[in-house]
């Protein structure tokens, strides 16, 4: 039988990252990449922020995939599900 999975079960008190299939991810990953979702909603296309806010969300696709945050939620702005599969 499947226990309900807590908080703890997957990063320790005191403990920056957890390792998924090889990937390091950092505590905060999920809430960085939607505030960076959050964040390219605010500033002008293709500007120097838009490409600095792209890389960071870049960045944090993979840790994202390992912990199969796309696999249960769907991105549902298109252009911003088009711009995170491209990554």
């Amino acid at each position: 039988m499947n226990k309900p999975v807590k908080p703890q079960d997957v990063l320790a008190d005191g403990q920056e990252y957890a390792e998924f299939d090889g990937v390091s991810v950092r505590k905060g990953s999920v809430a960085a990449f939607i505030g960076n979702v959050h964040a390219l909603a605010e500033v002008e296309a293709d500007g120097p922020q838009w490409v600095e806010i792209v890389a960071q969300l870049r960045e944090l696709k993979p840790a994202l995939i390992r912990i199969g945050v796309l696999d249960v939620f769907e991105i549902r702005d298109p252009k911003l599900r088009e711009l995170v599969d491209s990554l």
